[in-house]
């Protein structure tokens, strides 16, 4: 740790840095500050960072994880949304030569171009997410096929379990298998409120996902892949003869697309694995023509 340089991740240094800006924790865009060491350990540890890497970071605050991350050596890029913390972070982070502050939403940005990425060069995502926007911020993430190595966040605990739920779990759903498809995730470890000022009601968690460069499951159509998960998982009680019906599929189409693929009319989304679901795509697919 940089002598000079406050630990952030205090309750009283944090109190300190929010009375000195006159800031408040906005309920608006979901802050929660991190003010345990522990979990900022545990999160760039979970990340395993070198200062080879390059690391995006969304929702910095006031740079309590950021200066986790930056005490790595990895090249750190912040984005934060706050239009009042940038200021602040130039102050708190004024040690560390190895982090940009990026004012912006992450959702409207090119984020290759905000990283400056370079061919071939990939990247790793870490993120104290605002709970509200948690999935968004993710499957943007993924559905975009950025060069992510690894992708490491804290969000509510309910979640990161529908995250890692496996198939015949009331947790498994759309999800589930959509951060399945794209990456290997894990729970790394819970948080409780007490580690946040203020704290949350609900317990949270870290999860790490290591993306794949080629996904779970090999589909013919993969907008379709999607469009049938959607459908499965829309209305959970319903049988997928039924449920398919979301996804614009006739009862016909619907029972000859489970029949080629080998599956039962009267099971239900929950109990398709990745490969169940991509069997059905593929014969729906091949159905449609």
């Amino acid at each position: 740790m940089n002598a000079s340089i406050p630990v952030i991740a205090d309750p009283k240094v944090t109190r300190h840095i929010l009375s000195a800006f006159h800031l408040r924790a906005s309920k608006r865009l979901g802050q929660n500050f991190l003010v345990d060491r522990g979990v900022v350990q545990g999160i760039v540890d979970a990340a395993e960072l070198s200062p080879e890497d390059i690391v995006l970071e969304i929702g910095p605050g006031i740079g309590t994880l950021t200066q986790g991350l930056a005490e790595s050596g990895a090249r750190v890029v912040a984005v934060e949304l706050d239009k009042k913390l940038p200021a602040v972070l130039a102050e708190t982070l004024k040690g560390y030569d190895n982090v940009t502050i990026v004012p912006g939403d992450i959702l409207k940005l090119n984020i290759p171009e905000t990283l400056g990425l370079r061919a071939g060069e990939r990247f790793k995502v870490v993120a104290n997410l605002p709970y509200y926007i948690t999935t968004p911020i993710i499957m943007t993430l993924l559905e975009q096929r950025l060069p992510i190595e690894r992708l490491v966040t804290m969000v509510q605990k309910e979640v990161a379990v529908r995250m890692t739920a496996r198939p015949g779990s009331k947790d498994y759903g759309a999800l589930s298998v959509a951060v399945q498809y794209f990456t290997v995730p894990r729970m790394v470890m819970e948080v409780p409120p007490r580690s946040f000022l203020p704290a949350p009601e609900v317990t949270s968690a870290v999860i790490a996902c290591h993306a794949q460069d080629v996904p779970t499951v090999q589909l013919h159509d993969e907008k379709l892949f999607f469009r049938l998960v959607r459908a499965a998982f829309g209305q959970r009680r319903k049988t997928l003869l039924n449920a398919l019906t979301g996804a614009g599929l006739t009862k016909e189409m619907s029972r000859a697309g489970l029949a080629a693929a080998g599956i039962a009319e009267n099971m239900r989304g929950e109990q398709l694995s990745l490969a169940d679901f991509a069997r059905l795509s593929d014969a729906v697919g091949r159905l449609e023509g």
